[in-house]
């Protein structure tokens, strides 16, 4: 039986020529397990948005929608409420109450359920959850793993027979989200409960599902198992956020279809072909850059904390970065590594210690110099950005407080170039934008002032895996060519295992062990990536799938398949 099934679904968005859907048409069996990915602005959302009665968006929609054999226009509002969960990508915009106990009881109080059943229901799931422990807590104290954590208890509460996810883990730290995806496995293998999941994090999810749905451009490019989608999409794009298994698999000249989708598959295929073959992989490539003998900035014993009495949040902090490089802060949720970012920034003040910005401290500079000729920094909600009703004008703001007001057309041309921004995005106001598409037009923002340090918080959150590459490539040209530092705080390993020259993690008020993307990562067992657990012990001290494959290759093998 099929719990959701879409005819030649089509759907487009006010003043908007584009369709963000067309003729969506697919069948998803009750009880599956789906992966939904694909580019940034595809329609991975809206898609989701149009399953869920009282979330779809103002528009104009074609085709149907079909739940459970019923037209879903007709759904009855209650019936869609307690039988359609869905979880958003923001842990902090689905939470409506100030306490945890308050917020798992919310959803079943609405529906007019009697206490007794209530009380049945929440401390049953908060058992099941692990809340029990934070039950009483203020949900503004929880962490960002807590809050999503809880988000999901609260749609559950509620026994829906579908779970829709939009990119749940965005804001999660790795283990935060690998515990999270694991309980989604958990709660569809138990209970049989049909998932839904948008994700750009692909690499913890594939092994764990039954069918991945691609969409781009509006338009489903493939439905089937994970390892059918891996041959059908190999050399594409979107293959770039595959598993990093499927990938290595891949670039070795497989084609068939035993993709290896989870690290243990790949492990175990990897160790195989290098003992057939007796290989043994050569070292890893010297790296030939020579880094500037100048640092950017420096923080030198920083001690800060948000009130007189409460905990310090940075204890003696001490961090030197370089100027012109690529700098990954890794850490927990809640560890302080945006409080780090903001006292780099000179946003807070610490109370004791000395924060440096090219050799003098950042109370020297004059204020009106601080963050329109030296560093500028993108928050991590980039819709804090924007202040007018298109992102053109927001482009032309920006020029004109900078001073780099002359040949304005030209700048904008030119930056819109190198993130991939159309003319028809630039036309849009931001509120419009898909997650991904805010990021982009938020960074090219704070680039048009040509600042000579960057500080970004999440750079990739919401980025698809193509636009990631961009990305990384446009950090390094311009830390490399124009000498810009950037300071990134980052839940991505991938990403900052392939962009960063410094990787350090934020622990106890500390930025602890900086050391290049190899050093830093083969040392770690959990904050490490895919392609590192990958190759341990088979291919040592290499921390992305290029390294992996390019000292295989060198040692004279599997390139031929």
């Amino acid at each position: 039986m099929d719990i959701f099934e879409t005819q030649d679904l089509t759907f487009s968005y006010p003043q908007v020529q584009v369709a963000a859907l067309e003729k969506i048409s697919v069948s998803i069996p009750q009880g599956s397990f789906v992966l939904l990915c694909g580019p940034s602005g595809g329609g991975k959302t809206t898609f989701l948005k149009l399953l869920k009665p009282e979330l779809t968006p103002h528009g104009v929609r074609t085709g149907k929608v079909i739940y459970a054999h019923e037209e879903i226009d007709g759904l009855d509002q209650k019936r869609s409420a307690s039988e359609i969960g869905f979880v958003m990508q923001d842990p902090e915009s689905q939470i409506v109450t100030d306490e945890v106990w308050h917020e798992l009881a919310f959803g079943l109080e609405n529906l007019g359920m009697p206490s007794e059943e209530i009380r049945l229901r929440v401390g049953e799931m908060a058992h099941y959850f692990g809340i029990s422990s934070w039950y009483h807590q203020k949900t503004a104290t929880l962490s960002g793993g807590q809050k999503q954590m809880l988000n999901l208890a609260s749609v559950m509460v509620m026994g829906p027979k579908v779970l829709l996810l939009d990119e749940p883990t965005a804001q999660l730290d790795p283990i935060a989200a690998e515990q999270f995806i694991g309980t989604l496995s958990k709660l569809n293998k138990d209970f049989g409960i049909t998932i839904i999941l948008s994700e750009h994090r692909l690499e913890e999810i594939f092994h764990f599902v039954d069918y991945v749905m691609v969409l781009e451009e509006g338009r489903c490019v493939a439905f089937d198992s994970p390892r059918n989608v891996c041959k059908m999409l190999s050399g594409k794009p979107v293959f770039a956020g595959f598993p990093a298994a499927a990938r290595t698999y891949a670039a070795l000249g497989k084609d068939d279809s035993n993709y290896p989708v989870s690290v243990r598959e790949g492990r175990q295929w990897l160790s195989e072909e290098i003992d057939k073959q007796r290989l043994i992989p050569s070292d890893r490539a010297a790296d030939s850059r020579t880094l500037s003998e100048e640092f950017a900035l420096e923080l030198k014993s920083v001690w800060f904390r948000y009130e007189r009495f409460s905990q310090d949040i940075m204890s003696g902090t001490d961090a030197r970065i370089r100027k012109g490089t690529v700098t990954a802060i890794l850490g927990g949720n809640g560890a302080g590594k945006t409080t780090a970012l903001l006292v780099m920034a000179g946003l807070l003040k610490p109370y004791r210690g000395q924060v440096k910005w090219f050799g003098t401290p950042i109370d020297k500079y004059r204020s009106g110099d601080k963050h329109r000729r030296f560093v500028s920094m993108l928050p991590q909600n980039p819709s804090l950005v924007f202040v007018k009703d298109t992102v053109m004008d927001d482009f032309k703001l920006m020029l004109n407080d900078t001073g780099n007001g002359k040949d304005k057309d030209q700048q904008i041309r030119q930056i819109s170039e190198e993130f991939g921004l159309e003319e028809s995005i630039l036309s849009r106001n931001p509120a419009d934008l898909s997650g991904g598409e805010l990021q982009k037009c938020a960074l090219a923002k704070i680039c048009l002032g040509n600042p000579k340090i960057l500080l970004v918080d999440e750079p990739t959150k919401g980025l698809d895996a193509f636009f990631k590459k961009q990305l990384k490539e446009l950090l390094i040209k311009k830390a490399k060519e124009d000498g810009l530092t950037v300071i990134m705080v980052t839940h991505d390993v991938e990403f900052a295992a392939e962009a960063a020259d410094q990787c350090m993690l934020a622990f106890d008020g500390e930025l602890l062990a900086p050391g290049t993307p190899e050093t830093f990562f083969t040392r770690n067992r959990f904050y490490t990536t895919a392609a590192a657990r990958l190759a341990a012990d088979l291919v040592p001290e290499s921390v992305t799938v290029e390294q992996i494959v390019g000292r295989l290759k060198r040692a004279g093998g599997l390139a031929d398949g």
